[in-house]
């Protein structure tokens, strides 16, 4: 028999969301704070397409992440959409974590998201200065008192201004322990164990843009998308030695950049199913066979009805 916690045990649950400009370090931040890949990581700007949501179990609080896309200045509809997605995330959240780079000045992006920030009053805001393993001592000072100033200037009032590295693990632990007491008491929302709410097929799909990011041109990353068409158990495997079909497509806007995917002789396309088979074999604990086709869907990112066929 389970013995209930004492009625004078707090606990506390919600919702945390990271913004900021894109590729300011949110997506990395989620995964090392919930402990496993849960977004996808890239060096290109804008990776990050839809909210995503990070799971962070503590015997006193479940602390709910949601990366977000950076907010910038939309160029086509998809852009539109993915600040619409920011904006809707930053109303039901709890608490918001503002990400800027220790290794870049403050500019008009994050003076821009600081005044968008300063309007929503009853939602607490921490500032987390990321990337502080990119800087030296002097450097980090400067850019603390440059955020504590963009506070002052747009009116954004400060929970707290916390340094973190994501990479080498520096104070994350401690920006969690800020975050929690600015949620509300509450059981947990999600059952033990559970990391993500993201569908597997969106995940596997996101594993496969991922590496189809790496090393490509730099007009090249919005231009893809990925869709996971069908998972299928193969027949006939004894039970030992299952595996699992999965059959996707990689939509690009142009003809012209079907070479550049798909590489020499096919290479390229090889290597990106090579790493993301990698990646979906430990997401899903499985072996795998992964077949990719490049695909064209003329201008999608303009297209509402390409858009919606992609899942924005």
């Amino acid at each position: 028999m389970t013995i209930p916690p004492p009625a004078s045990a707090e606990h506390r649950s919600g919702f945390a969301c990271f913004v900021g400009r894109p590729n300011a370090g949110k997506s990395t931040l989620t995964n090392v704070l919930v402990g496993t890949k849960v977004a996808i990581t890239s060096n290109r700007p804008q990776t990050t397409r839809h909210s995503v949501r990070g799971i962070v179990h503590r015997p006193d609080a479940q602390l709910v992440l949601v990366d977000t896309p950076g907010l910038h200045r939309p160029r086509t509809l998809l852009g539109q959409r993915l600040n619409d997605v920011v904006r809707a995330t930053w109303a039901e959240v709890d608490v918001i974590g503002f990400c800027l780079p220790a290794d870049e000045k403050t500019g008009p992006g994050d003076r821009f998201i600081a005044r968008e920030l300063a309007r929503i009053t009853r939602t607490p805001k921490i500032a987390v200065v990321t990337k502080t393993d990119l800087v030296d001592g002097d450097t980090l000072a400067e850019r603390l008192i440059a955020v504590d100033q963009l506070g002052k200037e747009t009116g954004l009032e400060w929970a707290e201004i916390v340094p973190v590295s994501a990479v080498s693990g520096q104070q994350v632990g401690l920006l969690a322990d800020l975050l929690v007491p600015l949620l509300p008491e509450g059981p947990p929302l999600y059952p033990e164990g559970e990391l993500t709410d993201e569908p597997e097929q969106v995940m596997i799909a996101e594993l496969i843009r991922e590496a189809a990011l790496e090393g490509v041109r730099d007009e090249l990353p919005h231009s893809i998308a990925v869709v996971v068409e069908e998972m299928l158990p193969r027949e006939d495997r004894p039970p030992d030695r299952p595996l699992l079909d999965i059959h996707a497509n990689l939509f690009i806007e142009r003809s012209s950049q079907k070479g550049i995917v798909i590489g020499p002789k096919g290479q390229r396309l090889k290597e990106v199913g090579s790493k993301a088979r990698h990646h979906i074999e430990a997401l899903l604990g499985t072996p795998v066979f992964l077949d990719l086709h490049v695909k064209v869907a003329k201008d999608w990112q303009r297209d509402p009805k390409q858009l919606r066929r992609l899942g924005f």
